[in-house]
């Protein structure tokens, strides 16, 4: 574990002492040397439980995907921030990357914490750096109040299981992740028991988030700067789907099954719900970010069916959605930087102008649809299969949800890329290689888990 923390906290001072002329080179290519040393934990046998433990980490199959996918987004958050910071004076260039480090740092602290308390100490921390990329490089003047809900949404819920942990750590038992599933800690009535359990996994309801609670996201993801964008579609969000599965293998009481039940109902009503809002969306990053919510309703379904099925399903779709809509979010804001406009009926018929670029956009939304043979298909039948042998009404949930999510994806891409150009659009600024590298590093991970699936499918099947 080491071998990548203390890498990652040592781009703090070298951020600070570089050079200006030198700061984005030498980030950029220290944060991909820890991306590339982090794949080493994808290479342990399918048999084995816990690797790389010490007093308060370790490393199981299911933190490793979430892991590698936090350590590899740092270079293309880097990457993707170079061409708007460049105007903005040196020392807040410096804070900007040192944000997006201290994130990393936060996030590799909670996905591989065995103590429930670091876990929730870390779980709090990655609010701090997020609110401040969002509330001061924030694009519009709205940034403050997409701060202000994104805090007291995640804290409100956050709360609830505070109070859980203190009343485990009060009861004679231990806080270890490792043993703590095979602890009694305390004989609750009946209905404590239930209102421990809410408690338990609220906090993650709000993050993932679950329909309902989850009006701060398309606010935070509008309202943030590209790497803000980023850092929450493709890791924040699971953070709440990891922080589920692993209280799931703690709650695995008989009653839990029947209170997952209204969860269920609305993390598949929220997937027709949110794929309706995003056929009317006029706004291209509010429609990528409803499509965030869509996709984690179902992964929520998947974890709280509580089947090996369900929450490989659950694995699969997170790391898939995490890489794919990271993706989309940088194929926005190279629209953005280009026209100046999140507004689609402004920016569109870019296909005449960047060719190029459509074959990303094309490659993107058909992940974001599913398309086989990608893994997104193999997360969201696994899923699919798991509802449908609960219940086969979910079938009409998700099925229509599927139909919704191919109809909203074309649409994202004809309104984008058809049609022809606007007249104001006099001219435009021809693609880099920066671009056209940052897109790459994005879905030719994704196209190659499509030969090597067991890698991100975790220890449930």
């Amino acid at each position: 574990m080491l071998k990548i923390l203390l890498p990652t906290f040592m781009l703090i001072p070298t951020t600070w002492l570089i050079s200006p002329k030198w700061l984005w080179p030498t980030t950029l290519s220290h944060s991909f040397i820890i991306a590339l040393l982090s794949l080493s934990w994808s290479k342990f046998p399918l048999e084995t439980g816990w690797t790389s433990l010490n007093s308060f980490m370790a490393i199981d199959q299911l933190s490793a995907p979430l892991l590698i996918l936090t350590c590899w987004l740092l270079p293309l958050m880097i990457l993707a921030s170079q061409n708007h910071l460049t105007q903005e004076p040196v020392n807040r260039q410096r804070m900007y990357i040192t944000m997006l480090i201290l994130l990393q740092f936060f996030l590799i602290l909670a996905f591989s914490a065995t103590d429930m308390i670091l876990f929730y100490i870390s779980f709090e921390a990655t609010l701090i750096p997020t609110l401040i990329i969002i509330t001061r490089w924030g694009n519009q003047t709205k940034r403050l109040n997409a701060g202000t809900y994104f805090l007291f949404y995640t804290l409100a819920g956050s709360l609830p299981l505070l109070v859980s942990l203190l009343l485990l750590q009060k009861a004679p038992a231990t806080l270890s992740i490792l043993t703590l599933q095979f602890t009694d800690p305390f004989n609750l009535s009946p209905w404590e028991n239930k209102v421990w359990w809410a408690g338990c996994l609220l906090a993650f309801l709000v993050k993932m988030p679950l329909y309902g609670v989850h009006l701060w996201l398309p606010k935070a993801h509008v309202e943030a700067p590209i790497a803000g964008s980023m850092v929450l579609a493709a890791v924040l969000l699971k953070l709440g789907g990891y922080g589920m599965i692993r209280m799931m293998m703690i709650l695995t009481e008989p009653f839990s099954k029947e209170l997952s039940y209204p969860f269920i109902i609305f993390a598949l009503w929220g997937i027709i719900m949110t794929g309706s809002i995003c056929l009317r969306q006029t706004d291209l990053k509010s429609l990528i970010a409803y499509s965030s919510v869509s996709h984690m309703g179902l992964v929520a379904g998947g974890i709280l069916i509580q089947t090996p099925w369900g929450l490989t399903g659950a694995i699969i779709l997170m790391i898939a959605h995490g890489l794919t809509s990271s993706a989309l979010f940088c194929l926005a804001n190279t629209n953005y930087e280009r026209t100046h406009s999140r507004t689609m009926m402004l920016a569109r018929g870019l296909q005449m102008v960047l060719p190029l670029m459509t074959t990303w956009w094309f490659f993107s939304s058909l992940a974001n649809l599913a398309l086989p043979p990608l893994p997104n298909l193999m997360g969201e039948l696994l899923i699919i299969v798991s509802l449908f042998n609960w219940s086969w009404w979910t079938l009409i949930l998700t099925g229509t949800g599927t139909l919704i999510t191919a109809g909203y994806s074309l649409y994202m891409f004809l309104m984008t890329q058809r049609g022809t150009l606007p007249p104001h659009i006099l001219m435009v600024e021809p693609s880099h290689t920066r671009e056209h590298l940052l897109i790459s590093l994005h879905l030719i991970p994704l196209a190659l888990l499509i030969l090597k699936p067991e890698l991100i499918w975790g220890w449930a099947i």
